[in-house]
């Protein structure tokens, strides 16, 4: 049922401190709730919910527990803890008094992401450049030059091993098996791990005749399972033991060379990206494409492409998106050497840095150079807002979590900018007050 309004004439509770009276409304997290437009995602969000059932959480408590999340790189459960601790937070989130206990559940977070979606997340992350330029922090000319990147947002699995996967894939066919009452001859629980054991042992020490040889035992044992499965499933209906023997066909039938690989039982969408580095010569989960602004650096655009596409043809898509959410026409996008042949046709002039030395106006080069303020930005959103390790499930929990991380990322920057602001304030006083002593 959609959330219940609360009245600015609430009663006063007297057993209960006011969070008014006890932080600082100067503090930049209590000015930027003050900015935010709340009653946007009351109107917006309010579409997704029933008109039966119980009311729900107050949007903007939802809405501000997801910004807190990303901003602060936190679990579901972290950011409910440290919610109750924190009285910002508490007032950012529209408490009028200090709560002692946690608000909702950790699940209630997972369940609205799924319920606002992709849509409702550009939607967060569009209010966060709204605000920006309400408090005149942004600069509407700073959004029309603009740099593009993509990176690879990893998944939360481990390094994919034929061995483990034949192993893990075997365990949760036998576990929804027992689950749906299926007897089956054999379940190959102790001699599979058995195998799994000397297979990584055997991998460790270079013996890797031996170690392939374990490796087919554990596909041997996984065939067997499937194929009792299936003689016992022809009277049965269970659309979920159906999906897993789908997904362990599949898992028998690879090769080396195969396309379309499982690299997880759990994530089977996940995919395997070579990007050219050094270090890690594959990352295994879905690229994502970034567009931020050349001057000021705020990210305006976030978003996750499936089947591993040429980073050319992510770019229109990557404009078009940053377009829509700030409403500004984009004249000119800086991008690296791996956009070369886009399949860009809009009227913004693309700037490739390929580093050969050409003859170009010194306002091109200056661009040029600038592109490479987008690096920094990725590293930051990667190990502060919950970019490097991707543990949203599927391919809508990939969208989400790139546009939430952008979200994160620019509530930071606006922090920091009330930040700057208080403190040009009071050094402005301070000075003031300095110069009136010296005169007096």
């Amino acid at each position: 049922m959609t959330p219940q309004k609360e009245s600015p004439e609430t009663q006063y509770d007297a057993f209960k401190n006011e969070l008014q009276s006890i932080i600082d409304l100067n503090h930049p997290l209590a000015k930027i709730s003050r900015c935010i437009d709340w009653k946007l995602f009351e109107n917006k969000f309010g579409e997704t919910y029933s008109e039966q059932g119980r009311p729900g959480k107050p949007t903007r408590l939802m809405v501000g527990l997801q910004y807190l999340k990303f901003t602060n790189d936190l679990s579901d459960e972290e950011v409910l803890e440290k919610w109750v601790e924190n009285p910002y937070w508490q007032y950012f989130c529209g408490m009028r008094f200090f709560e002692h206990k946690m608000p909702i559940d950790s699940s209630s977070m997972t369940r609205w992401r799924k319920r606002v979606g992709e849509d409702g997340a550009e939607l967060m992350l569009k209010e966060t450049i709204n605000t920006g330029l309400r408090t005149k922090v942004i600069k509407r000319t700073e959004l029309e030059r603009v740099n593009v990147d993509t990176t690879v947002q990893t998944k939360e699995i481990r390094f994919p091993t034929d061995a483990r996967l034949y192993d893990r894939m075997r365990e949760s066919i036998v576990k929804a098996a027992e689950e749906a009452k299926i007897e089956l001859r054999q379940t190959y629980v102790r001699v599979g791990k058995k195998a799994l054991f000397k297979q990584q042992n055997y991998a460790r020490a270079s013996q890797y005749n031996r170690s392939k040889k374990e490796t087919r035992k554990l596909k041997t044992y996984l065939g067997r399972v499937v194929r009792d499965v299936e003689r016992k499933m022809e009277r049965e209906n269970n659309k979920n033991i159906e999906e897993l023997l789908r997904l362990a066909q599949r898992l028998l039938s690879q090769e080396k060379k195969s396309k379309n690989k499982i690299y997880s039982i759990h994530e089977p969408d996940v995919e395997c990206i070579a990007k050219g580095k050094a270090t890690k010569k594959y990352e295994f989960g879905s690229k994502a494409g970034l567009v931020t602004s050349a001057k000021s650096n705020w990210i305006l655009g976030s978003k996750a492409f499936h089947g591993n596409p040429y980073d050319g043809h992510t770019l229109k898509e990557s404009l078009e998106q940053s377009e829509r959410l700030t409403g500004i026409k984009i004249i000119q996008a800086a991008c690296d050497k791996g956009y070369r042949g886009n399949n860009y046709e809009g009227t913004a002039n693309i700037i490739i840095t390929d580093g050969r030395k050409k003859r170009i106006s010194k306002s091109a080069k200056k661009w040029m150079r600038r592109r490479n303020a987008i690096e920094p930005i990725i590293g930051h959103s990667k190990s502060e807002h919950r970019l490097e390790r991707n543990k949203l499930k599927g391919q809508l929990g990939d969208s989400i979590n790139v546009i939430m991380s952008s979200c994160g990322f620019n509530i930071k920057k606006l922090t920091r900018a009330f930040c700057a602001i208080i403190g040009n304030w009071i050094n402005a006083l301070f000075s003031s007050n300095f110069n009136l002593k010296l005169n007096y």
